[in-house]
């Protein structure tokens, strides 16, 4: 297995030659059933109105073979070191179970890791299950009724993401839910909006920082605490409300200020820590545990899925490839991820901090400066709000920004209404359908300003329903996507060394900006 940069691979001169399809005259119904393939969970993922062609495939076929991402997939699966900046082994999806073709044992650390993360995901269960069952309740003993996860970037944004997904499912399943908020930002307002109104006798926190140290994370628990002690209530003992997910080494680990301790490990990035007691945690509360079993065994699907050699059977890989076509042969910068699913409000925040954070390098897996463009910015809102606020550019701006819709048949909550003879679920997909067909074909009109040029380009991912086991699916796919993008263009998307350079800085501001004048002069006109 050889690591090579994207511009060394014979493979990509060859897909540099092609040009893009003309999905004006390509795109025909035939390419709706020939261009889709199963993602797993129930998903699908259809390419039809992108810009490739059979050449383009066999073309992307031989990128993948060339720069063996099947290989390195399967070696980062069997416990290689894969984040080459921070020497660690990645094994995110080991916390979904261990994928066919992967070693049996995957060691570090002087423990089975598969075993490790199992005996965590075994401790979350029994957890929540008292928790919910009224076994475990707060310190003036009343059962617990809302949580409130206190944690930032990949502490946050996924799990916030996945509850907002499978809230409403919840809902139309008639599954008691306890409910969940969030604290992330440092600033103040922020935790005081979460907190206001709160019974605080029947909450329970947790605290989520891998290292124990985080300040923002620190400071709101600090926050939180002085909150439940202004409430003056008898009995009421913060330590008793709270609970850690941390690593085994971290000053939380041990701490008498927390109920129980729920631990992860360097191997699980934050971004890619949904599947871990960081996400597990929170939505077993929420929906208990076999809501999240369920969640995990979407992704696990997903994640088999992967292994397939062939592009046209590995959705996530196929995702992938054409996503280099689209940044580093046509050139584009950015790609929008557009959910027709209000229960997905928050994906492409997660999305953002997940493709971005990964990919956003120039520098290669052996600190190399690399001559090409790597991850793309990436931004998105629920359809049909951003129908009627950036769509315009979309459709009529100067740039061509690749679309990635996502959709569902169904509705979550089941609750909808008839009016002028549609539902509001088939009047949601039929805006998705034309969204889709709009781009592609565009229009033609004598008034310049009514002229649709056409000819921009999409995918989609859709299913029946949105359930745990497409969430699941679903988040495994980008994770998956983005993965082999980090391979293709041979760098590290796996560490994260550009969030680290302003915490440095704002040490320096907190402790009298050390001499620095131009930090000094600038932390004073906030001051």
């Amino acid at each position: 297995m050889t690591y090579k940069n994207l511009d060394q691979s014979t493979a990509f001169a060859a897909v540099s030659a092609l040009a893009p399809a003309d999905i004006r005259t390509t795109l025909d119904p035939e390419r709706f059933a020939s261009c889709s393939i199963p993602a797993g969970g129930g998903l699908t993922y259809s390419y039809a109105a992108m810009p490739v062609v059979k050449s383009h495939i066999d073309a992307l076929q031989s990128l993948s073979d060339d720069q063996e991402v099947i290989a390195k997939y399967t070696a980062l699966l069997s416990g290689e070191i894969m984040n080459t900046g921070e020497k660690r082994l990645v094994l995110h999806h080991l916390l979904r179970g261990r994928v066919p073709g992967a070693s049996e044992t995957v060691m570090a650390d002087g423990e089975e890791k598969g075993a490790f993360y199992a005996a965590e995901l075994e401790k979350t269960r029994a957890f929540a299950a008292q928790v919910r069952d009224g076994r475990i309740t707060g310190s003036t003993g009343k059962t617990f009724r809302t949580v409130v996860q206190i944690g930032i970037g990949g502490s946050d944004l996924g799990p916030r993401a996945l509850y907002l997904a499978l809230k409403d499912w919840a809902l139309g399943e008639g599954i008691q839910r306890l409910e969940a908020r969030f604290i992330s930002n440092v600033d103040p307002d922020d935790a005081a909006d979460v907190l206001d109104g709160l019974d605080m006798e029947r909450t329970l926190f947790i605290l989520v920082s891998k290292s124990g140290t985080t300040q923002e994370t620190l400071t709101n628990r600090d926050l939180v605490i002085q909150a439940m002690h202004k409430k003056k209530i008898t009995g009421l003992n913060p330590a008793k409300h709270m609970v850690a997910v941390t690593s085994k080494t971290s000053p939380l680990a041990t701490s008498k200020n927390v109920l129980a301790s729920f631990f992860f490990d360097d191997y699980i990035g934050g971004r890619y820590s949904s599947s871990s007691a960081v996400g597990g945690v929170v939505l077993s509360l929420a929906f208990g545990h076999e809501t999240f079993a369920r969640f995990l065994e979407g992704a696990h699907q997903a994640d088999a899925k992967a292994l397939e050699k062939d592009v046209t059977k590995n959705a996530a890989l196929l995702d992938a490839l054409i996503g280099v076509y689209l940044r580093n042969v046509l050139n584009c910068p950015v790609t929008a991820v557009l959910p027709y699913s209000q229960a997905l409000s928050r994906f492409p925040a997660h999305l953002q901090q997940l493709d971005m954070e990964s990919n956003g390098k120039s520098v290669n897996r052996d600190g190399v400066p690399v001559s090409y463009k790597t991850g793309p910015v990436v931004f998105g809102e629920p359809g049909t709000n951003g129908q009627h606020s950036f769509y315009q550019l979309l459709h009529q701006g100067t740039d061509i920004i690749p679309l990635q819709f996502i959709g569902f048949s169904r509705s979550q909550a089941g609750q909808d209404i008839v009016t002028d003879g549609s539902t509001s679920q088939q009047k949601l997909n039929a805006n998705l359908s034309a969204q889709i067909v709009a781009f592609a074909r565009g229009k033609d009109d004598g008034n310049p300003n009514k002229r649709f040029a056409g000819g921009r380009w999409s995918s989609l991912l859709h299913g029946e329903r949105l359930t745990p086991e497409s969430l699941g699916a679903l988040l495994a796919h980008y994770e998956n996507k983005v993965m082999f993008q980090g391979f293709l263009w041979n760098i590290n998307s796996f560490d994260q060394e550009g969030v680290q350079l302003g915490k440095v800085l704002a040490g320096k501001v907190l402790a009298g900006s050390q001499g620095d004048p131009v930090l000094a002069a600038c932390a004073k006109m906030l001051s």
